[in-house]
Protein backbone atom coordinates (compact mmCIF):
# COMPACT_ATOMS: atom_id res chain seq x y z
CA UNK A 1 0.00 0.00 0.00
CA UNK A 2 1.17 3.84 -0.62
CA UNK A 3 -0.36 5.48 2.46
CA UNK A 4 -0.27 9.34 2.47
CA UNK A 5 -1.81 12.63 4.54
CA UNK A 6 -3.21 15.12 1.82
CA UNK A 7 -4.54 18.74 2.64
CA UNK A 8 -3.73 21.89 4.14
CA UNK A 9 -0.95 22.24 6.65
CA UNK A 10 -2.31 20.83 10.07
CA UNK A 11 -5.17 19.93 8.85
CA UNK A 12 -4.10 16.88 6.39
CA UNK A 13 -6.59 13.47 6.28
CA UNK A 14 -5.60 10.44 5.57
CA UNK A 15 -5.50 8.71 2.35
CA UNK A 16 -4.31 5.63 0.05
CA UNK A 17 -2.85 6.07 -3.45
CA UNK A 18 -4.70 3.62 -5.93
CA UNK A 19 -3.05 1.71 -8.96
CA UNK A 20 -3.68 4.57 -11.04
CA UNK A 21 -1.67 7.04 -8.68
CA UNK A 22 -4.92 8.56 -7.17
CA UNK A 23 -5.92 9.86 -3.86
CA UNK A 24 -8.85 7.97 -2.03
CA UNK A 25 -9.87 9.56 1.25
CA UNK A 26 -9.39 6.68 4.46
CA UNK A 27 -11.41 9.34 6.43
CA UNK A 28 -14.13 7.17 7.19
CA UNK A 29 -11.97 4.24 8.57
CA UNK A 30 -9.22 6.24 9.84
CA UNK A 31 -8.57 9.27 11.94
CA UNK A 32 -4.67 9.48 9.94
CA UNK A 33 -1.84 8.00 9.46
CA UNK A 34 -0.01 7.53 12.62
CA UNK A 35 0.83 5.31 15.72
CA UNK A 36 -2.18 3.35 15.80
CA UNK A 37 -2.21 2.41 12.12
CA UNK A 38 1.19 1.15 11.13
CA UNK A 39 1.34 -1.52 13.33
CA UNK A 40 0.48 -5.22 11.54
CA UNK A 41 -3.20 -5.23 12.79
CA UNK A 42 -4.14 -1.94 11.81
CA UNK A 43 -2.14 -1.75 8.09
CA UNK A 44 -3.67 -5.45 7.24
CA UNK A 45 -7.47 -3.96 8.12
CA UNK A 46 -6.38 -0.86 5.71
CA UNK A 47 -5.03 -3.68 3.05
CA UNK A 48 -8.42 -5.03 3.50
CA UNK A 49 -10.41 -2.09 1.92
CA UNK A 50 -11.18 -2.28 -1.75
CA UNK A 51 -9.75 0.93 -2.92
CA UNK A 52 -12.28 1.39 -5.63
CA UNK A 53 -14.61 1.64 -2.37
CA UNK A 54 -13.44 4.88 -1.14
CA UNK A 55 -13.70 8.48 -2.15
CA UNK A 56 -11.98 9.51 -5.44
CA UNK A 57 -10.04 12.93 -4.16
CA UNK A 58 -10.34 15.60 -6.82
CA UNK A 59 -7.82 17.75 -8.04
CA UNK A 60 -4.41 18.01 -7.07
CA UNK A 61 -4.11 18.06 -3.32
CA UNK A 62 -1.12 19.03 -1.90
CA UNK A 63 0.74 16.07 -0.01
CA UNK A 64 1.86 16.66 3.67
CA UNK A 65 4.16 14.43 5.32
CA UNK A 66 2.99 10.80 5.19
CA UNK A 67 2.72 10.24 8.70
CA UNK A 68 2.13 12.31 11.79
CA UNK A 69 2.61 11.54 15.50
CA UNK A 70 6.36 11.42 14.96
CA UNK A 71 8.35 11.44 18.15
CA UNK A 72 11.71 10.66 16.65
CA UNK A 73 13.22 12.01 14.18
CA UNK A 74 16.62 10.04 13.93
CA UNK A 75 19.19 10.04 11.05
CA UNK A 76 22.46 7.98 10.34
CA UNK A 77 25.59 10.12 8.77
CA UNK A 78 28.07 9.24 6.64
CA UNK A 79 26.34 5.79 5.78
CA UNK A 80 27.73 5.56 1.66
CA UNK A 81 31.59 5.30 1.35
CA UNK A 82 31.92 7.41 -1.23
CA UNK A 83 29.60 10.42 0.14
CA UNK A 84 32.43 10.02 3.51
CA UNK A 85 35.17 10.51 0.87
CA UNK A 86 33.81 13.27 -0.91
CA UNK A 87 33.20 14.54 3.16
CA UNK A 88 37.01 14.21 3.95
CA UNK A 89 36.16 11.97 6.44
CA UNK A 90 36.97 7.84 7.21
CA UNK A 91 33.97 5.45 6.83
CA UNK A 92 32.14 5.06 10.29
CA UNK A 93 32.82 1.75 11.91
CA UNK A 94 29.73 2.32 13.96
CA UNK A 95 26.76 4.04 12.36
CA UNK A 96 27.06 7.77 13.28
CA UNK A 97 23.84 9.33 14.52
CA UNK A 98 22.20 13.03 14.79
CA UNK A 99 18.89 14.18 15.18
CA UNK A 100 16.80 16.02 13.12
CA UNK A 101 14.13 18.14 14.94
CA UNK A 102 10.95 16.89 14.75
CA UNK A 103 9.68 20.49 14.06
CA UNK A 104 11.41 20.56 10.67
CA UNK A 105 9.63 17.96 8.92
CA UNK A 106 6.95 19.28 6.21
CA UNK A 107 5.61 17.82 2.88
CA UNK A 108 7.41 16.69 0.00
CA UNK A 109 6.81 19.51 -2.41
CA UNK A 110 6.34 22.34 0.45
CA UNK A 111 8.95 25.33 -0.13
CA UNK A 112 11.97 25.12 2.17
CA UNK A 113 13.19 28.02 3.54
CA UNK A 114 17.25 28.84 3.50
CA UNK A 115 18.15 29.93 7.06
CA UNK A 116 19.05 33.83 7.77
CA UNK A 117 22.60 34.73 6.56
CA UNK A 118 23.38 30.36 5.68
CA UNK A 119 26.26 30.20 3.98
CA UNK A 120 26.11 26.41 2.86
CA UNK A 121 22.75 24.95 2.22
CA UNK A 122 23.23 21.62 1.15
CA UNK A 123 20.54 18.47 -0.34
CA UNK A 124 20.69 14.82 0.53
CA UNK A 125 18.29 12.35 -0.82
CA UNK A 126 18.07 9.62 1.80
CA UNK A 127 15.91 6.76 2.28
CA UNK A 128 13.70 7.19 5.06
CA UNK A 129 12.39 4.39 7.53
CA UNK A 130 9.16 4.55 9.34
CA UNK A 131 8.38 2.51 12.70
CA UNK A 132 5.64 0.26 12.96
CA UNK A 133 5.79 -1.58 16.28
CA UNK A 134 8.19 -0.39 19.10
CA UNK A 135 11.42 -1.27 18.89
CA UNK A 136 14.06 -2.21 22.09
CA UNK A 137 17.08 -4.38 22.10
CA UNK A 138 15.88 -5.77 19.10
CA UNK A 139 18.30 -8.16 17.23
CA UNK A 140 19.20 -7.64 13.26
CA UNK A 141 17.20 -10.85 12.58
CA UNK A 142 14.06 -9.51 14.30
CA UNK A 143 14.76 -6.05 12.77
CA UNK A 144 12.21 -5.80 9.81
CA UNK A 145 9.61 -7.17 11.79
CA UNK A 146 9.05 -3.40 13.57
CA UNK A 147 9.44 -1.56 9.98
CA UNK A 148 5.49 -0.60 8.72
CA UNK A 149 7.59 0.85 5.31
CA UNK A 150 9.71 3.19 3.80
CA UNK A 151 9.69 7.34 1.91
CA UNK A 152 11.59 9.76 0.37
CA UNK A 153 13.76 12.43 2.78
CA UNK A 154 15.47 14.91 2.11
CA UNK A 155 17.93 15.75 4.60
CA UNK A 156 18.38 19.40 3.95
CA UNK A 157 21.44 20.35 6.04
CA UNK A 158 23.31 23.24 6.56
CA UNK A 159 27.03 22.48 6.57
CA UNK A 160 28.63 25.56 8.08
CA UNK A 161 26.05 25.14 11.25
CA UNK A 162 26.38 21.35 11.17
CA UNK A 163 30.46 21.15 10.90
CA UNK A 164 32.23 24.49 11.73
CA UNK A 165 30.02 25.52 14.92
CA UNK A 166 30.52 23.43 17.41
CA UNK A 167 30.92 19.16 18.11
CA UNK A 168 27.48 18.24 17.03
CA UNK A 169 25.25 18.04 13.78
CA UNK A 170 22.29 18.59 14.92
CA UNK A 171 22.09 22.19 14.42
CA UNK A 172 22.73 21.98 10.96
CA UNK A 173 20.04 19.14 10.19
CA UNK A 174 16.99 20.57 11.85
CA UNK A 175 16.11 24.25 10.77
CA UNK A 176 12.38 24.83 10.34
CA UNK A 177 11.52 22.97 6.58
CA UNK A 178 14.44 20.87 6.38
CA UNK A 179 12.58 17.58 6.72
CA UNK A 180 10.26 17.15 3.66
CA UNK A 181 9.10 13.59 3.74
CA UNK A 182 6.56 11.87 1.21
CA UNK A 183 4.77 12.14 -0.71
CA UNK A 184 3.59 8.93 0.81
CA UNK A 185 5.02 5.72 2.72
CA UNK A 186 5.15 2.42 1.12
CA UNK A 187 4.45 -0.23 3.17
CA UNK A 188 7.44 -2.90 3.28
CA UNK A 189 5.80 -5.43 1.54
CA UNK A 190 5.48 -3.73 -0.91
CA UNK A 191 8.89 -2.40 -0.99
CA UNK A 192 10.46 -5.64 -0.83
CA UNK A 193 14.27 -5.68 0.03
CA UNK A 194 15.27 -1.93 0.98
CA UNK A 195 18.50 -2.39 -0.11
CA UNK A 196 18.23 -2.35 -3.67
CA UNK A 197 16.48 0.83 -4.75
CA UNK A 198 17.89 3.43 -7.11
CA UNK A 199 17.57 6.96 -5.90
CA UNK A 200 18.66 10.42 -7.45
CA UNK A 201 18.64 14.08 -6.75
CA UNK A 202 18.81 17.25 -9.37
CA UNK A 203 19.22 20.70 -8.57
CA UNK A 204 17.26 22.88 -11.32
CA UNK A 205 17.30 20.22 -13.39
CA UNK A 206 21.08 19.12 -12.98
CA UNK A 207 21.64 15.57 -11.90
CA UNK A 208 23.88 15.66 -9.06
CA UNK A 209 23.16 12.53 -7.02
CA UNK A 210 22.49 8.87 -8.95
CA UNK A 211 23.14 6.28 -6.27
CA UNK A 212 21.31 3.10 -4.70
CA UNK A 213 20.91 2.40 -1.30
CA UNK A 214 22.88 -1.29 -2.01
CA UNK A 215 25.93 0.42 -1.47
CA UNK A 216 24.93 1.41 2.66
CA UNK A 217 27.68 0.86 5.06
CA UNK A 218 24.96 0.01 7.15
CA UNK A 219 21.98 -1.64 6.04
CA UNK A 220 18.11 -1.40 7.35
CA UNK A 221 18.61 -4.17 9.64
CA UNK A 222 21.35 -3.01 11.11
CA UNK A 223 20.11 0.20 11.76
CA UNK A 224 16.99 -0.33 13.50
CA UNK A 225 18.78 -2.71 15.68
CA UNK A 226 21.86 -0.68 16.23
CA UNK A 227 19.48 2.49 17.62
CA UNK A 228 16.93 -0.25 19.60
CA UNK A 229 20.37 -1.11 21.83
CA UNK A 230 20.19 3.06 22.91
CA UNK A 231 16.78 4.35 22.76
CA UNK A 232 13.06 2.52 22.67
CA UNK A 233 11.66 3.15 18.73
CA UNK A 234 8.14 4.02 18.81
CA UNK A 235 5.82 4.02 15.95
CA UNK A 236 5.35 6.59 13.44
CA UNK A 237 9.08 7.77 14.30
CA UNK A 238 11.45 8.17 10.95
CA UNK A 239 14.63 6.89 10.64
CA UNK A 240 16.52 8.61 7.40
CA UNK A 241 19.42 6.40 6.79
CA UNK A 242 22.33 8.41 4.58
CA UNK A 243 22.89 9.54 1.10
CA UNK A 244 24.86 8.95 -1.48
CA UNK A 245 27.41 10.94 -3.19
CA UNK A 246 27.11 13.96 -5.04
CA UNK A 247 25.99 16.88 -2.26
CA UNK A 248 26.71 20.28 -2.72
CA UNK A 249 29.41 19.87 -0.27
CA UNK A 250 31.39 17.28 -2.67
CA UNK A 251 31.17 19.12 -6.02
CA UNK A 252 34.37 19.50 -8.04
CA UNK A 253 36.11 21.69 -8.35
CA UNK A 254 34.76 23.71 -5.51
CA UNK A 255 31.74 23.16 -3.40
CA UNK A 256 28.52 24.80 -4.51
CA UNK A 257 25.16 25.51 -2.15
CA UNK A 258 21.75 26.32 -2.50
CA UNK A 259 20.27 29.72 -3.05
CA UNK A 260 16.68 31.63 -3.22
CA UNK A 261 15.07 30.25 -6.18
CA UNK A 262 16.84 27.08 -6.44
CA UNK A 263 14.60 23.72 -7.40
CA UNK A 264 15.49 20.70 -6.19
CA UNK A 265 13.64 17.38 -7.27
CA UNK A 266 14.57 13.40 -6.01
CA UNK A 267 12.85 10.69 -5.89
CA UNK A 268 13.93 6.86 -5.23
CA UNK A 269 12.84 3.93 -6.91
CA UNK A 270 8.94 2.49 -5.76
CA UNK A 271 8.88 5.73 -3.54
CA UNK A 272 7.93 8.41 -5.71
CA UNK A 273 9.40 11.75 -5.74
CA UNK A 274 9.40 14.99 -4.16
CA UNK A 275 10.04 18.89 -5.76
CA UNK A 276 10.98 22.04 -3.58
CA UNK A 277 11.46 25.63 -4.47
CA UNK A 278 14.23 27.08 -2.11
CA UNK A 279 13.07 30.38 -0.62
CA UNK A 280 14.88 33.20 1.07
CA UNK A 281 14.22 33.70 5.38
CA UNK A 282 12.02 36.66 6.06
CA UNK A 283 11.26 37.89 9.60
CA UNK A 284 7.96 37.05 10.95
Amino acid sequence: MKLCRFGAPGAEKPGLVDADGKIRDLSAHVDDIGPEVLGPEGLAKLAAIDPASLPLVEGDPRYGPCVTGTRHFVAIGLNYADHAAESNLPIPEEPVVFNKWVGCIQGPNDPVTIPKDSQKTDWEVELGIVIGTRASYVSEADALNHVAGYCVVNDVSERHWQTERGATWDKGKGFPTFGPVGPWMVTADEVGDPQQLSMWLEVNGKRVQDGSTSTMIFGVTEIVSYLSQFMTLEPGDIITTGTPPGVGLGQKPEPWYLKAGDVVELGIDKLGRQRQDFVAWQPA
